[in-house]
């Protein structure tokens, strides 16, 4: 999988700056309903390959969408495999909120601006106990639901493809 292991220009393009740049209408709406709920959800891949979803609180730090971890199953399931999903809340099943989601790679940092984030819950407890990680985008994806007409519009950016719309009816 060459994909995987690109060089530093194509990690350049998988940045929340580069998401903001090729879509800012899609990366605003995908922080503001980050920022709003405060907490999200990430997928991660347990040792035996199943999905393993855990609540954590995403910050956006120094330009950057980051999260940190304490030594647990998921940092376990981050260090042997970096691939991840961030899924922002969904409070009812009305569909009338957006959802956003971010496909893509967690890269530890030891960047000291965002470990030391006054704001991150990480900055309080022992360097020893925690990681930092900035989110490589792969893709994000906006879906939007219209009930009362039974739509549903998807916005979503690839960094190779660039934003594209679609809008279908459902169910």
């Amino acid at each position: 999988m060459a994909h995987l292991h690109a060089g530093p220009a194509a990690a350049h393009r998988r940045t929340w700056p580069a998401l903001l740049a090729g879509a800012p209408d899609l990366a605003r709406a995908g922080r503001e309903r980050l920022e709003a709920a405060g907490v999200a959800l990430l997928g991660t891949i347990r040792p035996d390959g199943t999905p393993r979803i855990s609540p954590i609180e995403p910050y956006f730090l120094e330009g950057q969408l980051a999260f940190g971890v304490m030594r647990s199953p998921k940092w376990d399931d981050l260090k042997r495999d970096p691939r991840l999903v961030l899924h922002s809340p969904v409070k009812d099943s009305s569909g009338a909120e957006a959802e956003f989601k971010v496909y893509g790679r967690a890269v530890r940092t030891d960047d000291p601006a965002l470990l030391q984030a006054d704001s991150a819950w990480w900055s309080s407890r022992p360097r020893e106990s925690f990681d930092v990680f900035r989110i490589e985008v792969r893709e994000a994806v906006l879906v939007a639901w219209d009930p009362d007409f039974g739509r549903m519009k998807t916005r979503r950016w690839r960094p190779d493809e660039g934003a594209a719309e679609a809008e279908r009816s459902y169910p």
